[in-house]
């Protein structure tokens, strides 16, 4: 498979201070199975779904342990250059450019509205190698309470047209790479608790999206949003046992008209 387009989302992964109940937990949800923890990269663990990776599991270094949160990693050919446009937009760099072995190159970043994610410089690890399937990642969404601030960052950074969702109810937009949308913008409502941040919220794609959340709850997960139908699939917002925030989508369950969308300039 080839390096990803600068810009699209490819790799997702998340620290937990309890990496085996994390495991656990999305084992039964998701359906992963894990590899070897690299004690090389801080036991850096890969998620894996029909043996492809499609995630990663680690537990946070000593002194960062918080609230665990999915970071979801955008594609660049060179992590440096990046790294300068988001300081030149507003952003902040949170980890300078990394290299990870013969792995790929990583930063972290937080935009100016608050929302961390991560940049990924392709070495032998080109990301998800699998995607849009049961048990991969097949969406991903920035929760801002400022999106005139992401709006314009992240078209400032990546090579993103932009696209304005014409519904009242909702402040939606979508970026795009070409003709295909890659990234959502969803502005956060007084629906959202004041000390919720900001963040980037990863869709999964499942089977059956009522038995997932059956599964998560089940397993100590809370159900924050739905199942509710929509043109792109059947969805839910879900918190794991230990905070981090996700969706679970079944694509195929798709109900309802695609909603217009205006370009913006």
């Amino acid at each position: 498979m080839a390096v990803q387009p600068e810009g699209t989302p490819c790799w997702a992964d998340a620290m937990f201070a309890d990496v085996e109940g994390a495991k656990s937990f999305y084992a039964d949800v998701l359906g992963w199975t894990f590899g070897e923890a690299s004690s090389e990269y801080g036991n850096y663990t890969q998620a894996y779904s029909d043996g492809k990776a499609v995630a990663a599991v680690v537990p946070p270094m000593p002194g960062a342990e918080g609230q665990s949160a999915w970071c979801l990693y955008l594609a660049s050919p060179d992590a440096a250059a990046t790294a300068g446009k988001i300081r030149d937009n507003g952003g902040e760099v949170l980890m300078e450019p990394m290299q990870v072995g013969d792995f790929g190159s990583m930063v972290l970043a937080r935009d100016p509205g608050g929302v961390v994610f991560g940049v990924w410089q392709a070495g032998v690890h080109e990301g998800f190698e699998k995607r849009g399937e049961p048990g991969a990642f097949a969406w991903a969404e920035v929760f801002t309470r400022e999106p005139e601030k992401s709006d314009a960052f992240f078209p400032a950074v990546f090579p993103y047209t932009a696209q304005q969702l014409e519904d009242d109810a909702i402040d939606f937009r979508l970026f795009n790479l070409g003709d295909e949308a890659v990234l959502g913008r969803m502005k956060m409502t007084e629906e959202f608790p004041p000390e919720v941040p900001p963040y980037v919220n990863v869709y999964f794609a499942v089977e059956d999206c009522d038995a997932a959340v059956a599964k998560a709850t089940e397993r100590g997960g809370v159900l924050r949003f739905g199942p509710m139908d929509s043109p792109f699939g059947r969805f839910a917002a879900l918190s794991d046992p230990q905070g981090a925030s996700f969706s679970v989508i079944d694509v195929n369950t798709a109900k309802g008209e695609m909603p217009k969308t205006s370009d913006v300039p």
